[in-house]
């Protein structure tokens, strides 16, 4: 719980809601950190760029996906939409993915190989997973070099295109159309890079990209191309509720007059709770986890705590954490997973840009 707590004050101090003079000196100390930073990212992307840094084809199309800051932007349910347009097309798709949380990293794993999944978690990370439950139809391989994992998924299973799933920064692999995503609310933060901001790599990085979307739109506002490049909206919104043990989906009016625990191990847990309160959901504690929370620590203890303490009558938690806990019987009341949706408001530019590359 440390370690969240650490996650969610920087946050908070990167997003200017932290400004007590501790706060102020605090950011100012790590401003030359970030410029530092910022400046061995510059000469790192300009290596590539030259060649001074060799990158490698993989001979098919390649798509990233990635974003710009820390946190949470939409990477994994934009991965589940552009898969199943690809699938749509009659494309053969395999998803590269890192695989953060999962126990062997630096191996070339097969979650799924388009027919049936082999993986799961704890031996799956839990957003390949996911990913891979969500697309039938779709081949995910994980390990940190995304490379030799698309190497070997052409060997084994010959796709026509490959994801590369959070791929902005993975500039080992060379990429065919390079999507960004950008919260519309908060896009660059403070305008630094880590550790005096939530960026990533500097703004200027995004050169790079061939098409940008802006993620968390408000359906009201207008959104002007970000830097002349090609720009698309799209929308987040929590579609419903399902049980933990693969129940059909239901809506969130099941849940009318109970009161429940959230939780969350994403970057930005407060986003979720305040979301599923928009749905009307009575919360009587949430629990903010460290991004990627295996649950294999104090986590569950806490969890059964505050059930105690409330008495609440159901858990409700993300899909990405859900599919970690699937498995563990000792929870003892209702656990339910909110079910998040991307919709693209502007997709005829995402399809063109497809299109163009295939």
């Amino acid at each position: 719980m440390k370690t969240a707590w650490l996650e969610r004050y920087f946050r908070e101090l990167w997003e200017g809601k932290r400004r007590t003079p501790a706060d102020r000196l605090l950011l100012a100390l790590l401003v030359p950190l970030s410029l530092g930073y910022a400046l061995v990212l510059r000469i790192r992307a300009l290596l590539y760029r030259t060649g001074g840094l060799p990158s490698f084809s993989l001979g098919k199309p390649v798509i990233s996906v990635g974003n710009l800051s820390v946190g949470g932007t939409g990477k994994t349910p934009t991965a589940i939409l552009l898969a199943r347009l690809l699938l749509a097309r009659g494309k053969r798709v395999a998803l590269l993915s890192h695989g953060f949380g999962g126990p062997e990293e630096d191996r070339v794993r097969v979650v799924s190989d388009g027919r049936c999944i082999l993986l799961a978690p704890p031996e799956a990370a839990d957003e390949p997973f996911l990913i891979a439950r969500s697309v039938p139809g779709l081949i995910v391989m994980t390990g940190r070099d995304r490379y030799r994992a698309g190497l070997h998924a052409l060997e084994k299973f010959h796709p026509d295109v490959f994801i590369l799933d959070d791929g902005f920064q993975h500039q080992r692999l060379r990429r065919d159309l390079n999507i960004i995503l950008l919260d519309a609310r908060n896009p660059f933060g403070n305008g630094h890079t880590l550790p005096a901001g939530l960026l990533r790599e500097p703004v200027s990085a995004l050169r790079r990209a061939d098409l940008v979307v802006r993620t968390r739109c408000e359906k009201s506002r207008e959104y002007p191309p970000v830097r002349g490049i090609p720009t698309c909206r799209s929308y987040h919104r929590l579609a419903g509720i399902a049980p933990f043990d693969g129940g059909p989906p239901a809506s969130f009016s099941l849940l009318a007059g109970r009161k429940g625990v959230a939780f969350a191990g994403i970057g930005d847990p407060s986003s979720f709770f305040t979301a599923l309160r928009r749905e009307g959901l009575t919360l009587a504690a949430t629990l903010a986890f460290r991004d990627h929370c295996r649950y294999d620590g104090g986590e569950v203890g806490e969890i059964l705590l505050e059930l105690d303490k409330t008495g609440a009558d159901y858990l409700i938690t993300t899909e990405k954490d859900s599919v970690k806990l699937a498995s563990y019987g000792g929870l003892g009341v209702d656990r339910y997973a909110a079910l998040l949706e991307i919709e693209i408001a502007d997709q005829e530019v995402l399809e063109k840009a497809i299109e163009k590359l295939l």
